[in-house]
Order: structure tokens, then sequence, then C-alpha cells
């Protein structure tokens, strides 16, 4: 049924996710001391105040994509909880790797400047991928409720 709370859950681990285009993961001034920002779409920097992408990541963008439609099509698996639950295990490991991923890449880039990424320079898209954990994990208990809820009905009959 999709009127249950994992879906709500589901949603917006999937909203955090896709949230990542809005927000940097790393934030740093380089070595001529112009700002500049990781996103996943790419490496931005600072040019009379506006923005200008210098490098882009187009593996990040569609890893970033997958990574959000799973939930959603999780949600439409509500039938087979078992599948769901599978489907969220997936998910987090995932999500481990990928933040593993942003994190070497960004240290890499930031390599080239004789910086690492610290709590200086850790923007909010950092802050989203266990955001995004953190929902799918809610809603797994969510489908854990429903299983125990269909398991003492069956009992019943």
């Amino acid at each position: 049924m999709l009127q249950r709370i994992q879906t709500i859950w589901l949603l917006l681990a999937s909203l955090a996710l896709l949230s990542l285009f809005l927000f940097p993961y790393v934030s740093y001034i380089d070595l001529v001391g112009l700002g500049k920002m990781i996103f996943i779409t790419g490496e931005y920097g600072s040019v009379n105040n506006e923005l200008i992408k210098n490098e882009g990541y187009i593996l990040q963008v569609v890893s970033t994509i997958i990574l959000a439609i799973i939930p959603l099509f999780t949600i439409f698996q509500f039938k087979d909880r078992k599948l769901q639950l599978k489907l969220i295990y997936i998910e987090i490991a995932l999500i481990c790797l990928f933040a593993i991923w942003l994190f070497i890449s960004a240290n890499a880039t930031l390599s080239l400047i004789n910086q690492h990424v610290n709590a200086q320079n850790i923007g909010v898209g950092f802050f989203l991928l266990p955001l995004s954990v953190i929902f799918l994990t809610m809603s797994m208990g969510g489908i854990r409720k429903d299983e125990k809820l269909i398991k003492s009905a069956d009992r019943l009959r």
C-alpha cells in the first residue's frame, strides 16, 4: 500500500539524494585566492560573483540519478516486502560506496593545491548522504512493522 509511512521515508531519501544537485559537497579557496566549489555536476569557480564550470563530472551525475531512482522504485514494490528490504540494504551499501567515491574525488582535486578534505571545507552535500541513509533505515522500520502486522493477522486466520 502506498499510504504507509515507509513511502514518506523512501520519498525523503530520494529527495535528499536529488538535492545533491543543489548543494556543493566541498567548498575551498584555491592558490590564487578564488573560491571554488565541487558539486555533483562538476567543479565550479567564482568569477565576478558568478559560478563558472571548470570541470564536469558526468559519472557522478548518472550515479546520483540512479541512487535517487532506487528508493522511488522501492516504493512501488509494496507487495513484496522482502524485496523492499533487499533493495534498501543495497541502496545503503551503494550510498556508502558513493560517499567514499566523493571523498576520494574531492581529496584528489584538493591535493592538486596541497589541501585535503577537512571540517573547514566540507559542504552541505556531504551531510545529505548520511541523511538519506537515516531515512532509508526509518523506512526499513516501517516495512518490518508491516511484516509483523501481516504475520499476526495470518495467525488469527
